[in-house]
């Protein structure tokens, strides 16, 4: 490695995520706010993704030029018994190749966002999140352990769910973003599993140390703890049977869906599927589990095409088809193929559906052309291609229903036993008063508190401390009128993940 302090290498990430940090301290604070703000929040963008792609393209000189890097260990994190959490890094071929796509990718998609969302209402809004969305991608790429992976692996999930509800206003879009919110969320359990399995077996999640010690792990604890990760892959990338939530997240601008569903954010499964090489060679079994599943992807990707009408619809089944044969090749052992594969099929696809829209115009807007004669012939096939396979209802069968009753209940505990035990007011009129146990004895509280403020700060303090008092009790009342604006929850957001990063 050159001779500079390996934390450094922390700015790769942290450059976009600074970024987007100082549009939001703009957008709050006023100096960055509708279009006259709209040309510091480009250059904000714009040069810090830049300057995170010349950091790659300089690493992965140095790779060829005298060898990969390979495992940085920054710096420990957490320490408890025999459990151990680092901050490390991998620069191996696969995280320098791909970083450099991917951070090329990031970095054209934001220059064309800057005209293509120019005096939209949410520019701003848009520019914070593909910051984020930059800094996630770079943490799930870089990352040298399984639990860093996993916080850039929710700033993703998070940064596609805003965007997805890009234009909130629209009910589509909301239910979009809330199924692949959803959906994402219980791949997610199937990360958590497997890092729980690396600490109980190991003691930390660092990839080198997960991929050193296989012999002290039966064949069984390595496929189980691989199968963990594995599900999150398979749901992450849309792989079948989670295809359906993908079809419903290109609600957001044209841009989101290039950068997320046609090149990015979709190929993330395959990544950590490619990062998982030695764990699959020591599991035949899921090996060939991933060439099912992938066979069946291509298969509804091809079919799914067949009939569609509409440009971005088809391209997103065309990926389908695509991450599927990605999946076929590492079953079968091909990672060399896969990786090539992953990168140029990322390139294409966001070149794609970045011209989208203007080739709608070029076509000058000719129907699509119908669906083969072949496939019509065979009504229950066609019918099926049509229905999506009726993934959509299974989807919500098992997954978005069970949620929605799962946070109906949560919301009628919390009304009907928390509320009325803490004494928690459920109307407006009603603050005044207290319910509940600890209601009124905090009321009682507050009776005595008005009777000690009134007799020995507002009578003995002769009207001047009162008046600081007052002035002070305004001035709180300012910052929670600013906090309890919608735009303040991505701060808490972004200083949520600064604290934990």
């Amino acid at each position: 490695m050159p001779d500079f302090p390996n934390s450094l290498l922390l700015l790769i990430p942290g450059l976009p995520f600074l970024a987007a940090l100082w549009i939001i301290l703009g957008v709050m604070f006023g100096w960055n706010r509708g279009e006259s703000g709209e040309r510091e929040t480009a250059r904000v963008a714009v040069t810090a993704n830049t300057l995170s792609l010349l950091m790659m393209l300089g690493l992965a000189i140095y790779d060829v030029t005298h060898g990969a890097p390979g495992h940085v260990m920054l710096f420990s994190w957490l320490r408890s018994g025999d459990y151990h959490a680092s901050v490390s890094l991998i620069l191996d071929t696969l995280s320098l190749t791909f970083g450099v796509v991917m951070a090329t990718i990031i970095l054209v998609v934001t220059r064309f966002s800057v005209n293509y969302l120019h005096r939209e209402a949410g520019f701003q809004r848009f520019f914070i999140v593909i910051s984020l969305f930059s800094c996630a991608m770079l943490l799930i790429v870089l990352s040298g352990s399984a639990l860093l992976g996993f916080i850039g692996w929710e700033m993703a999930g998070i940064s596609s769910y805003m965007l997805i509800a890009y234009a909130w206003q629209r009910e589509t879009a909301v239910e979009g973003a809330t199924r692949a919110f959803v959906t994402n969320r219980f791949g997610d359990t199937g990360y958590l599993f497997g890092m729980f399995m690396g600490f109980s077996w190991l003691g930390n999640v660092e990839w080198n140390a997960l991929f050193a010690d296989k012999p002290q792990m039966s064949g069984m604890a390595v496929g189980i703890m691989t199968m963990g990760f594995m599900l999150a892959a398979l749901v992450k990338s849309a792989q079948f049977p989670f295809s359906a939530w993908i079809t419903r997240a290109l609600e957001g601008p044209t841009p989101s869906s290039a950068v997320f569903y046609g090149s990015i954010m979709v190929h993330a499964g395959i990544y950590l599927l490619l990062r998982l090489e030695p764990l699959l060679n020591e599991t035949p079994l899921l090996s060939n589990v991933l060439i099912i599943i992938g066979t069946l992807t291509v298969l509804y990707g091809w079919l799914g095409v067949q009939v569609q009408t509409d440009i971005k619809s088809s391209l997103i089944f065309s990926t389908q088809q695509q991450t599927g044969l990605m999946l076929v090749e590492i079953g079968l052992g091909f990672y060399t193929f896969a990786a090539i594969h992953m990168g140029l099929h990322a390139i294409w696809r966001a070149y794609q559906f970045l011209h989208s829209p203007s080739f709608l115009q070029q076509t000058e807007w000719q129907p699509a052309n119908p669906a083969p004669a072949w496939l019509r012939q065979h009504k229950w096939l066609y019918t099926a291609a049509l229905q999506r396979f009726w993934l959509v209802p299974l989807e919500n069968w098992l997954l978005v229903r069970p949620t929605q009753a799962l946070a109906h209940e949560v919301q009628t505990l919390d009304s009907r036993v928390i509320d009325r035990l803490a004494g928690t007011a459920s109307r407006e009129n009603g603050l005044g008063t207290g319910s509940g146990v600890l209601g009124h004895l905090m009321q009682w509280v507050a009776e005595h508190f008005e009777w000690l403020e009134d007799r020995l700060l507002l009578q003995k303090g002769g009207g001047k401390l009162g008046k600081r008092l007052q002035q002070l009790g305004e001035y709180l009342d300012l910052v929670e009128e600013l906090l309890a604006q919608p735009r303040y929850l991505i701060l808490l957001i972004a200083a949520t993940l600064a604290v934990i990063l």
